[in-house]
């Protein structure tokens, strides 16, 4: 039975943003709050508009940032390893994917109270919603397949075989997912009523693509690859154009107030911020953060964003850094006026 932990999640603080989106060569993203958590591995982060919260899978549980209280949260548990948390259904429920299990795990929003359990292919990873139909995309990145789960009924409705190793995926609104392949450094195209893959687009400048979003209204892709970022054309696939950003992307957050793509890097511990008009996109800042912050979650109203973060020690050869105890944090970064 999961249980919900009062966690001291507090704060130096929150400082919130209402910037108007103003077509500028330099937004003025800045650092505006951290707001400490408990030890743990990470993977993605979400905001939940319902509860004005922030969602972190972690390895063991789900970190519930409540930003109305200055950072103040619960955490959710249990996980195994849990890689993506999300509400579903008007934001009732949260769905969390396990990579242990291989399972998708519905909870009550309010009190982590369990709500029903999907099996799913090996590794689930990310997760996107089509609104519209309430149906689930589960990328299974060991397994290379997506499940596809009824949000209102918790029922599977199948899986469609895309093979490699399945990262992030961008829908556009109309029926289409577009998913990323990481090893084969390649688009797939998701028709999701029909259960099909209906085309791949081919990255040539991109070495393991990771986040992936849609720019609404400008038929446009945005991929984090590998110290760059590919836009693409969400029609024809077709790269537009590559920019050069930090190392160790693992996220894309969108803006459709603001028409900006905010592209965390983990390595560099870089935020690059483009610009998106006419189909097309420019770096327009480069804002420095914190090594380890690779994910992203963003409230499109305040154009607020969230990096989960954390120091690590000197990797010794043979194992992988260290994390430093106490240092984990989500940093709050908010737009300039």
């Amino acid at each position: 039975m999961p249980r919900i932990v009062l966690a001291a999640l507090t704060a130096v603080g929150l400082l919130a943003s209402s910037a108007a989106f103003a077509e500028s060569p330099a937004p003025g993203y800045h650092i505006t709050a951290h707001l400490p958590g408990p030890d743990g591995g990470w993977d993605y982060a979400s905001f939940d508009a319902a509860r004005n919260r922030v969602l972190v899978a972690r390895s063991t549980a789900v970190d519930a940032f409540d930003l109305g209280a200055g950072g103040a949260g619960v955490v959710i548990e249990p996980a195994a390893r849990g890689h993506a948390a999300l509400t579903v259904n008007a934001g009732s429920e949260i769905l969390i994917t396990n990579g242990d299990t291989a399972s998708a795990v519905f909870v009550d929003a309010s009190n982590g109270s369990p709500v029903a359990t999907v099996q799913t292919g090996q590794g689930p990873d990310a997760v996107a919603v089509d609104t519209a139909s309430g149906t689930v995309l589960v990328m299974d990145h060991r397994g290379g397949q997506i499940d596809l789960i009824d949000s209102r009924t918790h029922q599977s409705l199948g899986r469609i075989e895309v093979g490699g190793a399945l990262e992030a995926a961008a829908l556009d609104g109309k029926g289409h997912a577009f998913v990323n392949v990481e090893d084969r450094n390649e688009i797939a195209v998701v028709d999701i009523a029909a259960r099909t893959v209906t085309g791949r687009y081919a990255l040539p400048g991109c070495e393991g693509p990771t986040g992936i979003a849609y720019a609404t209204g400008e038929d446009l892709l945005i991929v984090a690859c590998d110290g760059v970022a590919d836009l693409v054309r969400a029609s024809t696939g077709q790269t537009v154009r590559t920019i050069e950003i930090g190392d160790g992307a693992d996220g894309v957050a969108y803006d459709p107030n603001r028409k900006r793509a905010l592209i965390p890097a983990g390595e560099s511990a870089t935020l690059s911020v483009l610009q998106i008009a006419n189909g097309d996109a420019t770096l327009v800042q480069t804002l420095p953060t914190r090594s380890g912050g690779r994910t992203i979650a963003l409230d499109p109203a305040s154009g607020d964003a969230f990096i989960p973060t954390a120091l690590f020690a000197p990797a010794v050869e043979g194992h992988r850094a260290a994390m430093v105890p106490g240092s984990f944090e989500l940093l709050v970064v908010t737009p300039g006026s």
